[in-house]
Formats: structure tokens, sequence, C-alpha cells
């Protein structure tokens, strides 16, 4: 069932989604050659009870930490570990805050120093797809109109699209209906609704589309063992169209990138 939200519940989860967003701001200015996933683990655990919420992900379905954290060819789920970053690498961080009764929950791949003009790609190809789904978020469209989009411009670039996880609705619970592939037809599939609140988040192979679960229950990678990327914002249908409740914006005043990607979607009165 899929349980759309009032505006001020939008509000609520805007307010959970930011604290995720400035939680991965916050963990962009420490990725380096180096630092363990256990320190930053450790780092959003803290910033995120600091500033009023709960980690969304500790002991969810048991997941034993608060961040999930996936490098190289790692596609999602990672458990944070002692084993030190190398320049080259990269690191998809999925962060998740429980506060005001709502989840927050979205994902950044990282770059750890100078990655390869290959891998550059990759996640430049990823980033692009999810605000491709992102359009694709409106009235009078379906859940495989976002699929198709991501799928279609991953694919024409000659990556795999991850069909066994996906993106989803979430609200006072993480995981909520619809569910949201990163494939699709359009036309297909549940019509959105006036309210609705998604998780997009394009999970990209850079070879194989297949992928394997490690004994730990919880790590999936790719099956030939190629980089993977992940990106995911959460997003809300207002007045018809898609308006962002989670931003990349403290990520890149980090990292001192300047991009425009988020303003057709974001809130006209929202200030960062």
């Amino acid at each position: 069932m899929i349980i759309t939200k009032t505006k001020e519940e939008i509000e609520l989860m805007r307010k959970s989604a930011l604290l995720v967003s400035k939680t991965l701001g916050m963990l962009a200015k420490e990725i380096k050659p180096g630092v363990t996933s256990l320190h930053l683990d450790k780092l959003a655990d803290e910033y995120i009870r600091d500033h009023g919420g709960y980690p969304g992900f500790l002991g969810m379905y048991d997941f034993p930490n608060s961040l999930c954290i996936s490098p190289n060819e790692q596609v999602v789920h990672g458990i944070p570990n002692d084993t030190p970053y190398e320049e080259g690498d990269i690191v998809s961080i999925d962060c998740g805050v429980y506060m005001n009764g709502f989840y927050g929950d979205h994902a950044y791949t990282f770059a750890v120093g100078e990655v390869s003009e290959e891998v550059a790609k990759l996640l430049e190809v990823t980033k692009k797809s999810l605000y491709l789904g992102i359009e694709q978020f409106k009235e009078g469209n379906r859940v495989g109109d976002v699929g198709y989009a991501i799928q279609k411009y991953c694919e024409d670039h000659g990556y795999g699209i991850v069909r066994e996880l996906v993106g989803h609705g979430v609200g006072r619970d993480m995981h909520e209906d619809p569910e949201i592939p990163n494939y699709g037809r359009r036309g297909r599939g549940k019509k959105f609704k006036e309210g609705m609140v998604i998780a997009i988040e394009p999970m990209v192979n850079m070879g194989t589309r297949r992928i394997l679960q490690l004994p730990d229950g919880w790590t999936i990678l790719t099956a030939d063992r190629k980089p993977s990327a992940h990106f995911e914002h959460n997003v809300a249908l207002v007045d018809g169209k898609p308006e962002l409740l989670s931003t990349f914006y403290y990520i890149y005043e980090a990292l001192g990138i300047e991009s425009n990607e988020e303003d057709a979607f974001r809130a006209k009165s929202l200030v960062l």
C-alpha cells in the first residue's frame, strides 16, 4: 500500500533527509587514503545523535553499524571494517536517519584521492542517471518511467544495472511501497500520486549486472569484481512535480565542487 504524506509530514521528512545530507557532507572532508570505514561509521553515529537524530540503519534487520559503506566492487550493504582506503578507491556511503517520526535515507559514492578516468566516468554516468530518473517522478507517470530512464542511460554507456536491489518508498518506515527498480518499461507499474515520497537509487556496475552476496549475509558485490557506483536521493511529489528532500550541497561545499544539478528539483523556499 502506498502511503502518501501531507505537506506537514513532508517538511518533517525534509529535516530527517537534510540531517543525512549534512552527515555525508561532514564525512566528505574525512575520506582520504589511510582512513578506515570504521572511523567514518563512528563519526557519523556521533554526528547524527548530536544533531537530534538516531542512526536509521543501526539494528535494522540486525545490521551492526550506523552506515553501509561499500568500496570498489562492493555494490551496497558493506559492513564497516578496519581496512584503510587507498588512493584510487571509490566508496559508496549509504546513510539513514530517524528523526521526528520519519526516516531520511540517501547515498553518495566518493572518490578516494584521484581515480582513473574509467572509474570517474562510471561515477558521472551513475549520478546523471539519478537525476534523469528524478525527472520522471511526476504526475501522470508510473514507476516504469523512472526505471526506464535510468536503465537506458546507463546501458547506453555499456554498464550493468543491478536488478535484485531497488529503490523504495520512504516515510515512517525505512522501506515502504512502491518498489522503484532502476530498470523498466515506460508506462508500466504503479502510478505516482501527489504526496508520495520515494528513494531513487541507481546501483550501476562497470561490467556485468550480476551480483553475489558475501557469507556475512550483508555485503553485495559485483560477480566480475569490477567497480560499482551508487547514488540516492529522497524525493517528494509536490504540486505534481519532483522535489528533493535531500541534497548533495553539503558534500560539494566540503569538496569545493560547483554544481547546479539540483536547481530544477529544489524547493524555492529552501535555504541551505
